[in-house]
């Protein structure tokens, strides 16, 4: 597992409060052997104009887990991260629901992460793929 054993949910969604992750909605869901998964209503505060999850919303939401799970992976007394890059493609409009992000790791480097974030609608269906380039920084 990539992520220390005594990490859990309600402390990653304790960290959110009080921020733009707990406004939207995005409420982690699930620590994997080496994933993390977080969903994220789509309703007023997520949509554009149009009604369809706005490509913005999908890009905090997987920055906002890929972060996270980049924080975890290291050793935060000595060490954080912050994003660098990240792409999103946008695979297919979501109209309501929920949809989940899921993050897995490509490149967990002493300086330099890279991870992937696949987001799915309520049928399993994915509706948008990011890469997220996350800075390693020593704290200090």
């Amino acid at each position: 597992m990539i992520f220390p054993q005594n990490l859990q949910l309600e402390t990653l969604n304790q960290m959110s409060q009080n921020t733009m992750v707990e406004y939207l909605g995005i409420v982690f869901t699930e620590i994997g052997e080496n994933h993390l998964a977080a969903t994220m209503p789509v309703d007023h505060r997520t949509k554009q104009p149009m009604g369809l999850l706005h490509g913005g919303a999908n890009v905090v939401l997987a920055e906002t887990i890929g972060s996270v799970a980049g924080n975890f992976v290291l050793d935060r007394e000595i060490q954080h991260c912050v994003g660098l890059d990240i792409n999103a493609n946008h695979l297919k409009a979501v109209k309501s629901g929920l949809v989940k992000g899921i993050a897995t790791p490509i490149k967990l480097g002493s300086k330099i992460q890279v991870w992937e974030i696949k987001i799915y609608n309520q049928k399993n269906e994915m509706t948008c793929i990011c890469r997220l380039t996350l800075a390693v920084l020593d704290k200090g």
